[in-house]
């Protein structure tokens, strides 16, 4: 792979693939709407990883939300943008990479969307503002331990125990989750824009949605609004993969020592590769291919 490099005026950090098989692949790290940023694991790793293996994906750098009252700032500075300020920086991604995607060796039928926790929301929403707007649709939808809905069910009896055997993983308690949420919109979730929260979304709002390799935390009780998502998806007759990592905590992609991050990146990867698999054209290799796009 050829040295990763910033693009679209700093709005995303773009990783060649060494030998690209035409897939690509925009990204987006989690963080809790308000953390994060390009160079943690599950951005800068997993970006590096799949670009190995043939996709070239491109890492959105997306403007934070605000670090809300009483929450550990963690260095940030002060201030921040709320939603659509990150929906609407994926959606830039987005098109930035489809109006360069012969430069970038991607066919545009092979493009990919995804991301990590609340990057994995910033996708889905992101797609089904895509659907709203008849614009271009991925060719397939990767959610990594994704938080998706700011209300969630309460977890099953099997997935309580393992929360109340495992308190550091126990991380996501309905208040927690909920003032995300609201620190994200800025206000009450009761009249969020479906993008923000595309759990609360309907079978019927799904029936375009793109298939989708979801890849849930197994001792995480956000694993509850992916697969309550996933269902929703079922039930619209749309293509789902969902499971959750054996032996895996919330965050387990930026945390490459344990073997389940390798596992979860070669899954990602193979499905990647399948899309170039299934047929569709092959994607010309221009000469002005290997220079970064401003």
């Amino acid at each position: 792979m050829s040295e990763p490099y910033s693009a679209a005026d700093g709005l995303v950090r773009v990783y060649p693939a060494r030998q690209p098989n035409g897939t690509g692949l925009v990204w987006a790290h989690g963080g809790a709407f308000a953390f994060g940023d390009l160079d943690m694991p599950e951005s800068d790793w997993v970006a590096e990883q799949l670009a190995a293996r043939g996709t070239t994906v491109v890492s959105v750098d997306y403007r934070l939300a605000p670090v809300p009252d009483g929450w550990d700032a963690a260095g940030r500075t002060a201030g921040g943008d709320r939603y659509p300020a990150a929906s609407d920086d994926m959606l830039a991604a987005w098109t930035w990479t489809l109006d360069n995607a012969g430069r970038l060796r991607i066919d545009p039928q092979l493009l990919a969307i995804g991301g990590t926790s609340a990057g994995g929301n910033l996708a889905a929403g992101a797609t089904l503002r895509l659907i709203e707007q008849r614009a271009a649709l991925p060719a397939l939808v990767l959610l990594a331990y994704p938080t998706l809905l700011a209300v969630q069910p309460a977890p099953d009896a099997a997935l309580r125990a393992a929360l109340d055997a495992q308190p550091e993983a126990d991380r996501f308690r309905p208040e927690t989750v909920r003032a995300m949420y609201e620190n994200y919109v800025g206000g009450p979730i009761d009249d969020a824009p479906l993008a923000a929260i595309p759990g609360n979304a309907r079978p019927d709002d799904l029936v375009e949605f793109p298939p989708t390799l979801m890849v849930n935390g197994d001792v995480d009780e956000l694993r509850v609004s992916g697969e309550a998502f996933a269902a929703s998806l079922r039930a619209a007759g749309r293509d789902i993969e969902v499971l959750s990592e054996p032996g895996t905590e919330h965050g387990h992609l930026n945390r490459p020592q344990e073997p389940a991050a390798s596992v979860t990146l070669a899954r990602c990867a193979t499905r990647l590769a399948s899309l170039s698999l299934a047929g569709a054209r092959p994607t010309a290799t221009p000469a002005s291919a290997s220079a970064p796009l401003a």
